[in-house]
């Protein structure tokens, strides 16, 4: 594809993946854990900044109660309080509320661990700020739950869109794009698979480091193809798709570590997050496609210094993001 088509379109995006790594809205998370038969362990985590966290509160159900003291803190950009309670004849069917979610931009990622093992998880945002505690968490629910979740994670994650997007620049013609996101799709998905079942175990913070080189490689490619020098990602670009979707599996992995797999359900989560993924890594490329179609139809001379702005706006994005990460490896 012409770089020049998306020159509109990545001044937008490149903004946009700034703003969002400056304002960055993270989601709180609610953790339930049961203990005993009427007892649970509660984890309660909010965004914060120095003395100022979101003003959001866990509204439990009246048949709760808390037991002992509650122990409070502040780690890694956020408030944790923990603590015990005793709902009487459990949690089952009660509704949990967050307080002054409304009024927020934020979402709360909620997770119930049961005595069994099963798990509920639950995504509540401004509109939908409470939920019903289910007896018996069904497969139905399970599936559209991590679908969402797989859908969120790859229109939210700035860094892999920008990957994509870079494969699309550099990527001529359609058969060769199908069989480039293919292998993508079919690299991240074995890493994916083999980090969430413990299988492989690749520390987060390397992981999202390489990333961001990956980005910055591909970038270099778009830059180097422009100027008649062909990469390994022009010659085979279904190479590089594959061997950094690896890279990029471990990516999603650890979004989805943060969750957890219910044990019971554990196929069925793991295929419908890695169908969202899909799903939302369609819907990006379709827009990308669309948007390019649009822009082809405006009569406008752009400069022809142009095509530099989507390569080395990526690239100099990915190499804030791993200059950050590095750094991030030591306190």
């Amino acid at each position: 594809m012409n770089p020049k088509t998306f020159f509109p379109m990545i001044i937008w995006l490149i903004t946009f993946a700034g703003i969002v790594h400056a304002h960055e809205v993270r989601p709180a998370y609610l953790e339930l854990r049961q203990t005993g038969q009427e007892t649970y362990e509660m984890l309660w985590k909010v965004p914060a900044r120095g003395d100022q966290r979101l003003g959001i509160s866990v509204r439990l159900p009246e048949c709760c109660e808390p037991c002992g003291a509650t122990k409070s803190y502040t780690a890694e950009d956020a408030s944790i309080e923990r603590r015990t309670i005793r709902c009487q004849g459990g949690l089952a069917g009660e509704r949990v509320t967050i307080d002054g979610l409304n009024a927020t931009l934020t979402e709360v990622l909620v997770r119930l661990e049961r005595a069994d093992g099963t798990i509920q998880i639950v995504r509540l945002t401004p509109s939908s700020p409470s939920f019903v505690v289910e007896p018996v968490p069904n497969a139905a629910r399970v599936f559209t739950t991590y679908l969402a979740l797989g859908v969120e994670h790859i229109l939210l994650g700035i860094d892999h869109l920008l990957f994509v997007l870079a494969l699309l620049i550099i990527v001529k013609g359609w058969r060769h794009l199908i069989g480039t996101i293919s292998a993508f799709t079919l690299a991240h998905s074995i890493t994916l698979a083999a980090a969430t079942l413990g299988l492989v175990h690749v520390p987060q913070q390397p992981a999202e480091a390489a990333i961001a080189l990956s980005i910055v490689f591909v970038a270099g490619e778009c830059v180097h193809s422009r100027k008649g020098r062909t990469g390994i990602t022009e010659r085979r670009p279904w190479v590089a798709a594959f061997l950094f979707g690896l890279l990029h599996g471990f990516g999603f992995a650890g979004a989805l570590s943060e969750v957890g797999l219910p044990q019971k359900d554990i196929p069925v989560a793991l295929l419908s997050f890695n169908i969202g993924v899909e799903f939302g890594q369609i819907l990006f490329i379709l827009g990308v496609v669309f948007l390019g179609m649009i822009i082809r139809r405006i009569l406008v001379m752009w400069p022809r210094w142009c095509w530099q702005i989507p390569a080395y706006g990526i690239g100099s994005m990915a190499s804030f993001w791993a200059i950050e990460r590095v750094a991030g490896f030591w306190p």
